[in-house]
């Protein structure tokens, strides 16, 4: 593949202020994907985006682009990044574009484009779109400049399409539900979906103010709801990430249910409900409880490399509907195209209401294994995975690990960090395993 200038695995990303991020680079941007575009037939974007302060310079940014390049921009507001990808299906668009860095602290951002059936754009176009960005902006005759206009019913709208996605039979009255929202672009949209659906909704996380997008609260940091879950004597607690594409839950009593133990409940349910075709993909990293637990239902299991585009390649490949990752990504291809938080946990609350389980009894039916994840930083120039001595420590640990445990090294895409992964049935010895093996990745890189 042609080696890419700006687009990533997941779309453009970088610091407010630095590199793609900045207001002319933006300008750059709309300008290119709006010539690239509309040579495919596209005259009609829409645009969302979270709740970082940064969004508002950017948007406007991208916004002259697109109308410099004859496109119209809708805008949306502040609105989740899967909400985008099903709205540009549902408005008929040509593409969709999201303002967001997901996760990430608000001095961050990033750009990632959703084609018209609500996927990624193909390669080929975002190949042609860097190719463009390099060329000298020019615009079109005034007459064939793109318009904006703001989109009131989406939000509904969306709100609409996530209710659609349980069973009509299913409500959540009598539920006590906590929803953290992170401050980010799902605030005002998932507390109105879990109550249009019955539930006695708490809501926390919901007080943006440009800079507290991810801090100290959501999918990221759950502690504030594993707190409130408490005091509140809630059922369930529900925690989103920025841009409303993770989920992490928590149980009535305070525990932190991840991305690998939800993804399990809903395939065992879609098992039970006959709804499950061929099996479920994690990654590297997901758990080995999970593939344990799968085995025992007979449900295949296979790993992606890491990151939601490499399970949804996975999924498409060998045309099945479930997979995701501990850190929340969910993909429920039964039920949309894309990752979405708000999607998956409902997913998990239909599943306790056709079992009549609550979740912490959902839970049992999967173990997790100890796990220990090591940063180790290398110096540049150095291949520490090469080294004898770390081969022969990840031999050794593999040993002493056995048929219950496994080892798994792989390096950062982004900085010079090694990755060291151990997990097992006995914590001790996973624990001093990775201890180990990352005490011969420093010395391999000295």
């Amino acid at each position: 593949m042609t080696e890419r200038k700006y687009f990533g695995t997941d779309g453009i990303r970088g610091r407010v202020g630095q590199g793609a991020i900045t207001p002319e680079f933006m300008l750059k941007l709309g300008w290119a994907a709006g010539r690239v575009l509309s040579k495919q037939g596209t005259k009609n974007v829409l645009i969302g985006k979270d709740t970082r302060i940064s969004n508002y310079m950017l948007e406007a940014a991208l916004e002259a682009g697109l109308a410099a390049a004859g496109l119209k921009a809708n805008l949306m507001g502040p609105m989740p990044t899967p909400a985008v990808a099903y709205l540009t299906r549902t408005f008929r668009a040509e593409a969709g574009i999201v303002l967001s860095a997901s996760h990430n602290p608000y001095y961050d951002n990033g750009i990632k484009f959703f084609s018209a059936d609500g996927t990624k754009l193909d390669d080929e176009i975002e190949l042609a779109i860097e190719a463009e960005i390099d060329k000298q902006l020019t615009c079109v005759d005034n007459a064939a400049l793109g318009k904006a206009v703001r989109i009131d019913d989406a939000a509904g709208r969306y709100i609409e399409f996530c209710k659609s996605t349980v069973s009509q039979e299913m409500n959540l009255q009598g539920m006590k539900i906590v929803v953290d929202c992170a401050n980010g672009a799902t605030y005002d949209i998932a507390p109105s979906v879990f109550r249009e659906l019955g539930a006695e909704v708490v809501a926390i996380g919901v007080n943006p103010n440009g800079i507290n997008i991810n801090d100290k609260c959501g999918a990221t940091d759950t502690q504030q709801l594993v707190d409130t879950v408490l005091a509140e004597g809630a059922d369930v607690g529900i925690a989103l990430d920025g841009d409303g594409d993770r989920c992490i839950m928590v149980d009535h009593t305070g525990e932190v249910l991840d991305g690998d133990q939800l993804i399990f409940i809903i395939a065992r349910d879609a098992m039970r409900n006959g709804r499950l075709k061929g099996g479920v993909v994690g990654t590297q990293m997901t758990n080995l409880g999970m593939e344990i637990a799968l085995g025992i239902l007979g449900i295949p299991f296979v790993r992606s490399k890491v990151g939601d585009r490499y399970v949804m390649e996975m999924l498409k490949e060998k045309g099945w509907m479930f997979g995701g990752e501990g850190s929340g990504h969910i993909i429920c291809l039964d039920r949309t195209t894309t990752g979405d938080g708000i999607v998956a946990a409902l997913q998990v609350l239909n599943a306790s209401f056709n079992s009549e389980l609550t979740l912490n009894e959902l839970a049992r039916g999967m173990e997790k294994y100890p796990q220990v994840l090591i940063n180790v930083r290398f110096t540049e120039g150095s291949d520490p995975l090469n080294a004898d001595s770390v081969k022969q420590a990840v031999i050794d640990a593999e040993q002493k690990l056995g048929r219950t445990g496994r080892v798994l090294l792989r390096k950062s895409g982004t900085e010079p960090l090694l990755r060291v992964m151990v997990e097992g049935d006995n914590h001790e010895l996973v624990q001093k395993s990775a201890e180990l093996i990352a005490e011969q990745v420093k010395l391999a890189s000295e």
